[in-house]
């Protein structure tokens, strides 16, 4: 990846409130781009985004507003859109599921009409996730022309989202008009199950053990022996940021969808990260919750990551132990000294 790529860049992120969003736009700033994110307010105190403290244009609204986003993008005028809004948790989903639905929706469809009346975006990247296939629970990973689906409204909201995507493509972004009708190339991006520091939202494995952790407390786990494609958050962020370099160029072949994961003999079950984070932090303790009321959630989930590898150059560069390392350390270094290693880890990162 050519980090110089981004100096001067302009770029607008939604979602750059939210975890991965925060991270994304912290990294972009660093490389000189300038930023310009649109999201609700932060949903938890404390939150990375207020944390860093970050020099860009901020405007917190919500996606669904469309009038107001297409103001934004027009007033920002980005060379490259990163779309990674949304409501991203499962168990929220099955309470809210209309609101899950109109955000991963209607609101993937608002960044796109939006974008596509704005002259000065290139390059166009939705961040999807790894739920949106049609979850068979095969041990073979799953590749990007696999069937789109989803058991719960969460997964099922970014399968539609896909279709959104490739409806848009096909439409609006059609590879066959480029550089003749439009200038626009639409790519989006399916990543595991990510951590890192920074992260406090409900019901997600690393942010509930910390939590549990500062209060003295073991954590309750509801399904010790699901098995999910685990990856710090640099990683799928960085084949975003080649991504976008690729479609700015005009490199057509990369408007497609893509998996970002680790490697197949990474993936991990949830009682292998929680034996991990507790050899980088004996204060991680946690039980087995033996209701069986519980939501349904997947058992096993694979991405198949092949073409980001031999196609795009993307690999992933940090193993489980170092990824839930740096993720445990990040958290250790902000309870216990108040420093925040979010710029350390991304020059570790970049080396």
């Amino acid at each position: 990846m050519d980090f110089s790529f981004y100096r001067g860049k302009k770029i607008f992120i939604t979602g750059h409130t939210g975890f991965k969003g925060s991270w994304l736009a912290f990294w972009l700033t660093r490389m000189g781009a300038n930023v310009a994110g649109y999201a609700l307010p932060p949903q938890t105190t404390p939150n990375h985004f207020d944390l860093l403290g970050l020099d860009m244009e901020s405007h917190l609204e919500n996606i669904n507003d469309l009038e107001k986003l297409q103001k934004a993008v027009i007033t920002a005028k980005p060379d490259i859109v990163f779309h990674l809004a949304a409501q991203p948790l499962v168990r929220y989903s099955y309470l809210h599921p209309i609101e899950t639905y109109q955000t991963n929706i209607m609101g993937t469809a608002n960044v796109l009409e939006a974008s596509r009346y704005c002259p000065s975006v290139k390059a166009i990247i939705v961040v999807t996730t790894d739920k949106c296939y049609e979850n068979l629970e095969q041990q073979k990973g799953y590749v990007e022309t696999d069937r789109m689906g989803g058991y719960d409204p969460y997964s099922s909201s970014k399968g539609c989202a896909e279709l959104v995507v490739s409806s848009y493509r096909n439409s609006f972004f059609n590879l066959n008009d480029y550089n003749q009708k439009h200038n626009v190339l639409l790519a989006s991006a399916r990543a595991g199950n990510v951590i890192g520091g920074g992260d406090w939202s409900e019901d997600r494995l690393i942010p509930d053990i910390i939590k549990s952790a500062i209060k003295g407390k073991p954590t309750s786990i509801r399904f010790p022996n699901a098995t999910r494609p685990w990856q710090h958050v640099l990683e799928p962020l960085k084949g975003y940021l080649m991504l976008g370099e690729k479609l700015f160029n005009g490199n057509v072949d990369f408007a497609d969808a893509w998996n970002f994961g680790p490697n197949e003999n990474e993936v991990l079950s949830v009682g292998d990260v929680l034996k991990m984070a507790n050899e980088n932090w004996s204060d991680i303790q946690y039980t087995v919750d033996t209701l069986t009321d519980h939501a349904h959630e997947a058992g096993l989930l694979s991405l198949n990551i092949d073409k980001a590898k031999t196609k795009l150059g993307w690999m992933p560069k940090w193993s489980n132990e170092e990824s839930i390392g740096k993720a445990i350390a990040w958290y250790k270094a902000f309870y216990k000294d108040g420093t925040l290693l979010t710029q350390e880890q991304i020059k570790l990162y970049s080396l």
